[in-house]
């Protein structure tokens, strides 16, 4: 999900600083870029400074409360993940979350486990998302229609098998980056097992024929982190 190149942003808001400080520790350790605000109030103020990934929310704050800012956060974000943390366990509270747009609710003591599991699993979510919304890529020579599953070279048209299309719209989406090997197994998998790694393999043996058509495109291996489709000049429609 993260790269050392796009580290993905948190706002983080917790009045209950020591709480607050371990958390950011632990998502800085997992490659999140975290910033921690201990009032509803300050953490507006920041959201509306910056572009964040997703928002982490206590709902009981000084100045402005985790439902009130998540209002106003919503009132200009309407896509933003919000994921509300709380010592309540009140159904009421938790419905109240939820009516006001949140992803998820977890209830302290939390373990950091736990909630890095629950972000990647709405993030991974709103990868999909984006990537549905993309239909057609030009690749170099080849046309790539997502919606089809259709490779185009010229009058040659070649259909793709589901997880060749997943597949090549994660590289697409990431091209000329890094695509991390374990989002992939997650999020087309399912699982970053041995053996889905190794189906994986397989796959990205395929596209490499489906793609020799163009001499300029490539999918190259990134040890130990993924792989990366160079296409000059690339174009998504």
């Amino acid at each position: 999900m993260k790269t050392m190149e796009h580290k993905l942003h948190i706002l983080l808001c917790e009045d209950e600083e020591s709480l607050g400080m371990l958390v950011r520790e632990y998502l800085e350790a997992k490659g999140y870029e975290a910033d921690l605000f201990l009032d509803g109030e300050a953490g507006y103020r920041a959201f509306m400074k910056r572009k964040y990934d997703m928002c982490l929310l206590d709902v009981m704050m000084p100045k402005m409360d985790g439902f009130a800012l998540a209002k106003e956060i919503r009132l200009v974000n309407t896509e933003v993940p919000i994921i509300f943390l709380t010592a309540k366990n009140l159904k009421e509270d938790i419905l109240e979350g939820f009516k006001l747009g949140a992803d998820d609710y977890l209830t302290k003591p939390f373990s950091m486990d736990e909630l890095v599991y629950r972000m990647e699993a709405i993030l991974r979510r709103v990868k999909s998302k984006e990537q549905k919304n993309l239909t057609r890529f030009q690749l170099g020579n080849y046309i790539f229609d997502t919606q089809r599953q259709v490779l185009i070279l010229g009058e040659e048209q070649t259909k793709l098998t589901t997880k060749e299309s997943e597949l090549l719209t994660m590289l697409c989406v990431h091209v000329n980056d890094v695509l991390e090997r374990d989002l992939a197994l997650k999020t087309i998998w399912m699982d970053d097992n041995y053996f889905n790694a190794r189906s994986m393999d397989v796959y990205i043996t395929k596209l490499r024929k489906l793609l020799k058509g163009d001499p300029n495109i490539e999918i190259n291996n990134v040890h130990g982190r993924g792989y990366r489709l160079i296409v000059p000049n690339m174009v998504q429609e």
